[in-house]
């Protein structure tokens, strides 16, 4: 399934259930905060983590940072692209290999 295939599945379903309304750039933020925290519940206490569970919420996660991208109007791909060339200047690899050194602690 392609990038394009996806945004327009989720186009498909936020328009059947008319929850567009309910989507704004605040509320879908929020929404993202809500689910990654459901996401990390799976890994409260150490007990034994579900699979099937965990791929569920982080699918969560990823369906509102895609309709947050779509508010935005921006790709998904694009934007972690560019993100990652300017964090790698920032942890060039000679500097940040091994280490979890913030930046500017390197």
């Amino acid at each position: 399934m392609s990038e394009q295939d996806t945004f327009r599945a989720l186009r498909d379903f936020v328009k059947a259930r008319d929850w567009s309304q309910f989507h704004s750039i605040e509320n879908l933020a929020k929404s993202i905060s809500i689910e990654a925290a459901e996401l990390l519940e799976v890994f409260q206490w150490g007990q034994e983590i579900s699979r099937e569970r965990s791929l569920d919420e982080l699918a969560d996660v990823l369906t509102y940072c895609y309709l947050l991208a779509d508010k935005f109007q921006v790709s998904p791909e694009e934007i972690i692209l560019d993100k990652l060339q300017k964090t790698s200047a920032k942890y060039p690899v000679e500097k940040a290999k091994g280490n979890s050194a913030k930046y500017d602690q390197l």
